[in-house]
């Protein structure tokens, strides 16, 4: 209806329906946000060290973006880096948006050195602590930064309201370029050279050398209680985290509520998010208080095992400090403990919609292997081959052309195939005596699902080059975590113990070391979608694979049309 060429009663029901709209703006749509990221090299330095790295618009960490659930993000990406670059927006559905999720090469070609793109995304029934980072080879290592979804306005926490909230995002420090270890260890087929340090917030902390004044602090007030949003943006490592003298109440993981749990130590994997309420004490002590973090790895290789840490303090004068002890490197019984205890808060406002019927069933195994050496070199990898990842037996290939596009344009053959297994080909004991063969087979291999279909998905561990905790990241999906345990999945006992009531919500879960984790979710995103591991090197190596969900019946629940300036291979 044009309401300028309109009779007077026509003009009378447009001036109601604008009163209206302007009388309830919460509810009836968010706002558009417009943001720019300059992406190019600064020099930052770290440990008495000074390197130029990658960073956006001249920050590290990069900008915090807050938006409210609800609102359309625009996001103008401008590559002045000498490396290709694309960006993810962890966490985000990307509901009618597809062509925005960023992995490289599945959806989407990388922004090329000179070239611009714009990632154009609403945010729909999503709300928490998320983030972004590069996606591209080890990029994220510096090109992070946090994304929070505020509630719509007039909707409050299912908490108390906090006095504060302070993001607390981990990260980990090379002195080296880390585009030239992962360079050098994929030449050399050994594993690459470790950090140097974590961060928080992008500075080291006092138990570094040279690192005192680099200290993230976080001055509060007694008595009172702060909203702390932490993200685990590490690059390779899962991390225990701590505050001396201080416990906390767990409210919120990967952007979904939770039943509220009270602990003084919490583990958070690469990729995770996890808000926490924390009271203060009533009265100023006479000492601060150290935020620390360590790792988590059974990992037979080396790692950075070293200990990151911020300062809470009361008052701004120098007072002794208090460090937290936090778990063993290799305490899994903790870890377990911790993630074991975490269920949807499930209530009317915030149902956990867990698929109770499954269509589709599928087992992958993930974990290490190897590759041969090529013919008259040298490699240092076990027993002279090359380190390798794979699920299923099958280490993902990386194609030359943007899988959302060979999916979209269907006459495009030959980049992918649809053979990817459902199941191993080969069992064996997963998590016993490895096999006498661990090479891996090499593919860009998918698997399609019909739109609307059901999936559980349980992923083993295997004990080949040592069994190890593996962070896995679905793009495009939230799922629920209803079961996990270790030892050989059984399928015939096992899901008799699963929760279908209020299992954790994530879009990232660690797969036990010598164990496996059963995930549930409804494939109602058409799409390309990637799931991979979220320790990098593990990613390198090819531990990924993708989903292909068709479209459905309705316009809503179909792949839109390329944007204009998606980029070209």
């Amino acid at each position: 209806m044009d309401c300028f060429k309109s009779s007077v009663a026509q003009l009378i029901f447009c001036t109601i329906t604008t009163l209206i709209l302007l009388a309830f703006p919460a509810n009836s749509a968010g706002i558009t946000r417009h943001y720019k990221f300059n992406v190019g090299l600064t020099n930052v330095t770290r440990l008495c060290k000074t390197r130029s790295i990658p960073t956006v618009n001249g920050q590290f960490p990069g900008p915090k973006l807050v938006v409210r659930e609800g609102d359309r993000i625009i996001v103008k990406i401008v590559n002045n880096l000498g490396n290709n670059v694309t960006f993810h927006w962890h966490g985000i559905r990307q509901l009618g948006s597809q062509w925005a999720d960023g992995p490289s090469y599945v959806t989407q070609c990388p922004i090329q050195t000179g070239q611009s793109y714009v990632y154009n995304f609403t945010i729909v029934g999503q709300r928490g602590t998320l983030w972004w980072h590069a996606h591209l080879s080890w990029l994220r290592v510096t090109l992070y930064g946090p994304l929070i979804i505020l509630p719509k306005r007039d909707v409050g926490y299912p908490f108390i309201k906090p006095y504060k909230e302070v993001p607390i995002i981990f990260g980990e420090w090379f002195n080296s370029d880390p585009e030239a270890v992962i360079r050098q260890a994929l030449q050399t087929g050994g594993g690459p050279n470790i950090s140097d340090a974590y961060t928080i917030n992008g500075l080291p902390g006092p138990l570094y050398n040279c690192s005192a004044k680099d200290t993230f602090k976080l001055n509060v007030k007694p008595n009172r209680t702060y909203l702390l949003r932490l993200i685990n943006a590490a690059l390779n490592t899962e991390l225990f985290f701590s505050i001396a003298n201080h416990s906390f109440t767990v409210v919120e993981t990967d952007g979904n509520y939770i039943k509220p749990i009270s602990t003084n130590t919490l583990l958070i994997s690469p990729g995770q998010t996890i808000n926490i309420l924390l009271t203060t004490k009533k009265t100023a002590p006479n000492s601060s208080f150290l935020m620390a973090a360590s790792p988590y790895t059974t990992t037979i290789g080396t790692f950075d095992n070293t200990t990151v840490a911020g300062i809470l303090q009361y008052t701004s004068k120098i007072l002794p400090f208090i460090k937290p002890v936090l778990p063993a490197y290799n305490d899994t019984n903790s870890a377990t403990k911790f993630n074991t205890k975490l269920r949807s808060l499930a209530s009317p406002s915030y149902p956990a919609q867990v698929p109770q019927k499954v269509d589709k069933r599928f087992f992958f195994t993930v974990g290490l292997g190897t590759s041969p050496c090529q013919k008259n070199a040298t490699c240092q990898g076990p027993n002279g081959t090359r380190f390798a990842a794979s699920i299923n037996n099958v280490s993902f290939v990386s194609p030359k052309m943007a899988l959302l596009q060979v999916h979209y344009y269907k006459f495009l053959k030959g980049i992918f195939t649809t053979d990817f297994p459902g199941v191993p080909l080969i069992p064996f004991n997963y998590t016993g005596t490895p096999p006498n063969n661990t090479f891996v087979n090499h593919g860009t291999k998918v698997i399609k699902l019909k739109f609307n279909t059901s999936v559980e998905l349980v992923m083993q561990d295997t004990s080949i080059q040592g069994a190890e905790s593996h962070p896995f990241h679905l793009h495009g999906y939230n799922f629920f975590v209803v079961g996990q345990g270790f030892g050989n999945y059984n399928p015939y006992t096992d899901p008799a113990q699963f929760n279908l009531v209020d299992p954790n919500e994530r879009n990232t879960v660690s797969v036990p070391a010598g164990g496996w984790v059963a995930i549930r979710f409804l494939a109602d995103n058409p799409g390309v979608w990637l799931m991979h591991c979220h320790l990098d090197v593990h990613l390198s190596w090819g531990l990924s694979m993708a989903w292909v969900v068709e479209d459905g019946a309705l316009p809503s629940q179909k792949v839109p049309s390329p944007p204009s300036d998606l980029p070209r291979c």
